[in-house]
Order: C-alpha cells, then sequence, then structure tokens
C-alpha cells in the first residue's frame, strides 16, 4: 500500500518505520524544516561564536520505554551508546531525597524508600504503606480521582519532594489537577514492570541524532521518501476503492502524527465532502478540544568552567512560586559542553523574562551556582496535553484508512515519546 505519513515526530517516524517494515511504499511530509517534533535539535550560538546543539526540552527516557528502544535499535542506533542509564534518583541539592539501587522490584523501591536522606522513619512508612495499598489495588482508582486525592494523608515533605516532581516530570500537569489512574499506571509500568524499568536513560546526544535523523536515513535508504519544509494544505476522500488524497496526491492510507490541532484541521476540512462526515467532524472536535500546557527549558552556562557542575548529571529542584524549575540536567556530564546547564520547567504558564530571571536566582540560591549567564530559553507552549481525570481524547482510527498517531490519542498513557511511538505501531497494526 501507498502509505503517506503526516508529521516527523517521534510518532510520525516511528510509523513511517513500522509501515515500511510492513512491506508498505511510505512518504513521509514534515512542515518544519528540522524532524523531531516537539523532541527535536535545536541549534545555539556560544560566546565564543561556536555553535551548539541543544534541544527544544531536556528529554528523558525510562527503562520501561520498549518501544522507543526497539526503534533505536532498528534505524541502527545503540541506546546504551546513546543514552546514560541511571537506577532512579529525585536528589535534591543538599544530597536530600531518594535513589532506588539497581535492584528487581519491588525490591529496588523498598530499599530507595527505606535508604531515602532526610525524610524520618514515619515518613518513610508512610509512603511504603500507601504504595502498597496501591498494588493491593490493582494500581487503580475511582474515577475523577486526581493525584492530589491519591495522596491525601501523606506527610507534606513526601508529597512536596517525591510526589510532585514525579507527577510533573511524567505528566506535565500538578498533582492537584492530574489524573490519578494515568499516574497510578505510569508508576505500575515503571517502577513494578520489570527490572530496569524504572532507571533513567538521559541521552548523550542531541534528540535529532537519537531517532528522527537516523530514521529518515534508514527509510531513505530503502527507498521511501522524507520531505521536510512541506505542510500539508489539504486533506480528500479518493474515488471509491482509492482511499485518500493528500494535497491531489492518492494514497492508500494516511497516518496523522502532527499535533492535534494540525490534525483536526485536515480532517475537519476532509470531513465537508467525505461521506463519514459525522465521524470525521466529531473526532476533529475533540483534538481541538483538548487541553495543553507548556514546558519550558532554560539554559544557561558558567563559561570557562571545567568538569562537573552538579553532583550528578540530573538533580530535582524545590519548585514554588518563585523556584520554577523542577529539574535541572548537567549537559556537560551528558556529551554536551562543560559547564552548560538545562533547567526544567513544566506546566509552566507565565512570561520568559520572568521565567529566566527566577530561575537565575533559583540556581544561585539552591544550586549554589550565582554566575550563571543565560544561553538560551525555549518555551513549548503545546508541549503536552494536560492530563485531568475523564479527559476525553480521540481515538486512534479515525476512517477506514485514516489513523492518529500521535502522543494525544485516547490510551492508558500521558503524552510521552513512548505513547507516540505505541500509538504509531498500533495504527500501523490497524492497517493490514
Amino acid at each position: 500500500m501507498k502509505v503517506a505519513v503526516i508529521g516527523a515526530g517521534w510518532g510520525g517516524m516511528a510509523a513511517a518505520v513500522h509501515a515500511a517494515q510492513a512491506g508498505h511504499r511510505v512518504t513521509v511530509l514534515e512542515a518544519a524544516r528540522t524532524l523531531g517534533g516537539r523532541a527535536r535539535t535545536v541549534p545555539a550560538m556560544l560566546e565564543d561564536g561556536s555553535q551548539v546543539l541543544l534541544d527544544n526540552g531536556q528529554h528523558i527516557l525510562i527503562g520501561a520505554y520498549t518501544a522507543c528502544l526497539g526503534l533505536m535499535r532498528t534505524v541502527g542506533v545503540d541506546p546504551d551508546a546513546a543514552l546514560l542509564r541511571l537506577p532512579l534518583a529525585l536528589r535534591f541539592p543538599d544530597g536530600s531525597g531518594i535513589a532506588l539501587p539497581d535492584a528487581a522490584p519491588p525490591w529496588d523501591a523498598l530499599a530507595g524508600i527505606a535508604r531515602a536522606r532526610g525524610w524520618s522513619a514515619g515518613e518513610r512508612l508512610a509512603l511504603l504503606g500507601r504504595a502498597a495499598r496501591w498494588r493491593l489495588a490493582g494500581f487503580s482508582c475511582a474515577p475523577g480521582h486526581t493525584v492530589a486525592d491519591l495522596c491525601a494523608g501523606l506527610p507534606e515533605r513526601l508529597v512536596r519532594e517525591f510526589i510532585d516532581p514525579l507527577c510533573v516530570s511524567a505528566l506535565n500537569t500538578p498533582a492537584q489537577q492530574a489524573c490519578g489512574q494515568t499516574f497510578l499506571r505510569v508508576v505500575q509500568d515503571s517502577l513494578f514492570a520489570g527490572r530496569g524499568g524504572s532507571h533513567l536513560l538521559l541521552p548523550r546526544t542531541d534528540l535529532g541524532a537519537l531517532l528522527p535523523e537516523p530514521a529518515a536515513a534508514w527509510l531513505r535508504a530503502r527507498g521511501h521518501a522524507v520531505h521536510t519544509g512541506r505542510r500539508v494544505q489539504a486533506l480528500g476522500r479518493g474515488a471509491p476503492g482509492q482511499g485518500w488524497l493528500v494535497d491531489g496526491e492518492p494514497f492508500g492510507a494516511v497516518l496523522l502524527a502532527t499535533s492535534s490541532t494540525e490534525a483536526a484541521r485536515l480532517v475537519g476540512d476532509a470531513s465537508a465532502l467525505a461521506h463519514e462526515h459525522a465521524a470525521l467532524l466529531s473526532w476533529a472536535t475533540l483534538a481541538r478540544q483538548l487541553p495543553f500546557g507548556a514546558i519550558a527549558t532554560v539554559y544557561a552556562r558558567q563559561p570557562g568552567h571545567a568538569g562537573p557542575l552538579l553532583r550528578s548529571p540530573m538533580l530535582a529542584l524545590r519548585g514554588g512560586p518563585q523556584q520554577p524549575a523542577q529539574f535541572v540536567f548537567d549537559r556537560g556530564q551528558l556529551g554536551g559542553p562543560e559547564g552548560l546547564l538545562a533547567f526544567v520547567v513544566s506546566a509552566f504558564g507565565g512570561e520568559r523574562a520572568a521565567l529566566e530571571a527566577a530561575v537565575l536566582r533559583q540556581a544561585a540560591q539552591e544550586v549554589a551556582l550565582p554566575g550563571l549567564r543565560l544561553l538560551q530559553t525555549v518555551v513549548e507552549r503545546r508541549a503536552t496535553f494536560v492530563c485531568t481525570p475523564g479527559l476525553a481524547r480521540p481515538p486512534l482510527h479515525i476512517a477506514q484508512g485514516l489513523m492518529a498517531c500521535g502522543d494525544y490519542v485516547a490510551g492508558p498513557y500521558p503524552a510521552t515519546l513512548e505513547g507516540a511511538a505505541l500509538h504509531a505501531a498500533a495504527a500501523v497494526a490497524a492497517l493490514a
């Protein structure tokens, strides 16, 4: 079958690779000049005029991301070389917090909680008891429960130093609003699915080189087409038995891997003349109504510094109204220039200039680095959907031969790279 993949983010490239493996002839159409979507490479300039490759956000993977890791191997990327694997740790600059040992679950979590620094015996027991309760309940909760509801009664320090950073990093939604069931699914699949599932996998290279660019090279080497700088203007129904038209070109099937708003535009326009008018219009309406949140990454540098700036490649931060960043990454320990830090602000909703000033103050006060200079700030305004209880997400299947494979389609996971890859595989399988 001749298949069009619209969008070349991680979901789109995953869909294209799976479609090629299934024997289809693939054409990828990407509006931007750069592959990767919301996980792409962003160039920047250092003080001496040399170029450095940053990312549009400091993404991480975890050991449970089997779909992403399998795709990387398929297109010739060695995950062991491209990713730094570390046992899960939420440690703060003062050394407090939790770090799991490299052991099989649930012993890693039990040992990590028992050895957590800065927590009282009562706080450790409270977290162990709540985790046991979640497991006995099959990691399920009543509809409508938020993460805050799940954690009601836990000591404030546990919520602030463990639940809040875990929730906002996984769901990009504050615990008071975040879907409890989705959070429990993430906890189950990362902390209790198998040895290494909770490991942090930190990219040692820019995100473009991690999957999108090798995937494009893999596709082109096998005769498939990958076009950048080509925004699809119109999607329409072909004649009976002829599938779909993408800017007038016929395809047997179309996989939409764009943002939800762009997908809604294409599907909504196509609904006018298609016999599946009601179904297409309903899907487009759901996609348009999704609420989205922003993630900001503030890159700051200490010129002339040699060696690590942080005690580990990643540290948690005590975020708050005047301390917006929840995590900081030492890019010098991850293959980047020495002296470069990436501060991550999830669920961001302010102004860029105020954010940058607050992050530099936070770096001086909490990380004890008063001499940092701002390099670049990247704000992804529609980074992920806001994962609230009962959120209606559009289905993967739109119409015969038309599928959506973004991270926002209906499923048990929040907006993650792994969710995009899983939906891409399911969309291609549904074409058979």
